[in-house]
């Protein structure tokens, strides 16, 4: 059931957040609450509803024995087995079948039979549901937040439908405070549509626009794909990835607000950033945090020596790509990003921070959009060919003309996406707040009310312009779902 469907838009939220309002007390609006999740999972993908159940049922028994154990031996290999247990989850769901062919691969190259194995399905959302996990137990051993004494309340961290399907990735030590106690006042329910009016209106207006072209020009043939056409997807794909993710995010967050949960930012306008390291800092914040918190600090992070810090950052970045998906492609991608991050704590880093903005922003850019090449494409060839038309200054008579491509409502999509990447409409309020009530006759009236007026008008018009779309629109679901 997609955040930007009729009937998630129309039937499902409206009811959810009717009854949750209308509900006397915290308990019983969780208990709503997990029960609509469970409603949204099932709805998508009702085989693995038990799965997630029950592996739910367990990190809570895990939870429990933690709080229950002191000494300190016995809480590390409780820890130790609840990880394994989570990891293992992921593991066999998510990468059996990439074992099972690289495998076979193997046995190929040996001149032995190949194995046959039955494909193994991807639950919806694992990745996001096994960080969820991993993130309560561990924050119960670090002792930054009790155990759940109550099964729902983990049940409900874990299923709670906004964050459930693509994030953003959220820690126990941070919702399970907000589980008992929580209100919900008419600022934060009306700051909550307008963060959800504002991430519909990325993903369907934008984001969906994109994904056309850059779709059609990914999937040409190495033969059929012009120097030209190669640039302009790889254009399209970065925005569209950016404000796809960011507007599930924001989606993401205004409905919990409405809710009465706060939850982390996961996007600081990335591609405003001067350097990869500036990149992670702003892109998916709650999944490089994650992997910070939980991984590279435990590993040693910059407290050790240089060469221990540079494999620290290149496992951390090999398993972010490896997080992403099963394949060789989004291993290189990880990789890719590790490298540039150990090669700025080098005499490079101080150099480029000597640079002009311009050039380190040209730069930062240049490598992430680089990088979108290898996680984009299907394989490790694909990748290569995409790679071989952007440089190799191609004018093919087979390949189409970019005119097929760049319509003129993609065009100015594509110019909106580019200049609202960045804080142009925090710009735009600072700007309004300051001069529109001053302005006189014959201004419009609309450029002349207060600043709370202007954005509300703003916002009515972008959810009639996102549902306008909607009507005439067709399915397309968002790029983490995948993840």
């Amino acid at each position: 059931m997609l955040f930007s469907s009729p009937i998630f838009l129309f039937l499902f939220l409206p009811v959810v957040l009717t009854v949750c309002l209308l509900l006397p007390g915290t308990k019983a609006r969780n208990f709503w609450l997990l029960l609509m999740s469970v409603v949204f999972y099932a709805w998508g993908q009702i085989d693995f509803i038990l799965l997630l159940l029950a592996s739910t049922l367990i990190n809570y028994g895990f939870g429990r024995w933690l709080g229950r154990s002191e000494r300190t031996t016995r809480r590390k290999l409780i820890t130790a087995f609840a990880v394994f247990f989570n990891v293992g989850i992921l593991a066999f769901f998510k990468y059996a079948n990439f074992a099972a062919g690289l495998l076979n691969s193997l046995l190929n190259l040996a001149g032995i039979a190949p194995i046959h194995v039955s494909a193994v399905p991807l639950p919806i959302g694992i990745s996001f549901f096994t960080f969820h996990a991993l993130s309560y137990i561990i924050d119960v051993y670090r002792r930054k937040w009790r155990p759940a004494t109550d099964p729902k309340d983990v049940a409900l961290y874990i299923f709670f439908f906004p964050q459930l399907i693509a994030g953003p990735i959220l820690r126990w030590s941070s919702i399970g405070p907000q589980l008992p106690h929580r209100t919900t006042n008419p600022d934060d329910f009306t700051e909550g549509i307008r963060r959800f009016a504002v991430g519909l209106g990325k993903k369907v207006l934008i984001a969906n626009t994109l994904a056309v072209p850059a779709d059609q020009i990914f999937s040409l043939p190495p033969d059929g794909l012009s120097t030209t056409c190669a640039w302009y997807g790889l254009v399209c794909y970065t925005l569209q990835i950016y404000f796809d993710f960011s507007g599930y995010s924001d989606m993401a967050i205004g409905m919990g607000k409405m809710c009465g949960f706060t939850f982390m930012e996961n996007f600081r306008f990335p591609y405003t950033a001067q350097s990869i390291r500036d990149f992670w800092r702003r892109w998916h914040i709650s999944l490089s945090t994650w992997f910070r918190d939980y991984l590279y600090i435990p590993l040693g992070g910059s407290r050790i020596s240089e060469t221990r810090t540079y494999l620290n950052l290149i496992t951390v970045f090999c398993l972010c790509g490896l997080w992403h998906g099963a394949s060789f492609s989004f291993v290189l991608w990880g990789l890719y990003h590790g490298f540039f991050l150990v090669v700025e704590r080098t005499r490079f880093g101080s150099l480029l921070a000597e640079l002009p903005p311009l050039f380190r922003h040209i730069y930062a850019m240049f490598v992430v959009m680089m990088g979108w090449v290898i996680f984009r494409a299907d394989t490790l060839k694909a990748a290569g060919d995409y790679f071989h038309a952007l440089f190799a200054s191609r004018h093919l008579p087979a390949a189409l003309p970019l005119a097929r491509y760049n319509l003129d409502e993609v065009f100015w999509i594509l110019v909106i996406g580019i200049l609202f990447s960045g804080p142009l409409w925090d710009w735009i309020k600072a700007t309004h707040a300051r001069v529109g009530p001053l302005l006189p006759e014959p201004w419009p009236p609309v450029a002349r009310v207060s600043g709370a007026v202007f954005e509300t008008l703003v916002i009515v018009l972008l959810l009639f312009a996102s549902s306008a779309c909607l009507a005439g629109g067709t399915y397309n679901p968002f790029i983490y779902f995948r993840f």
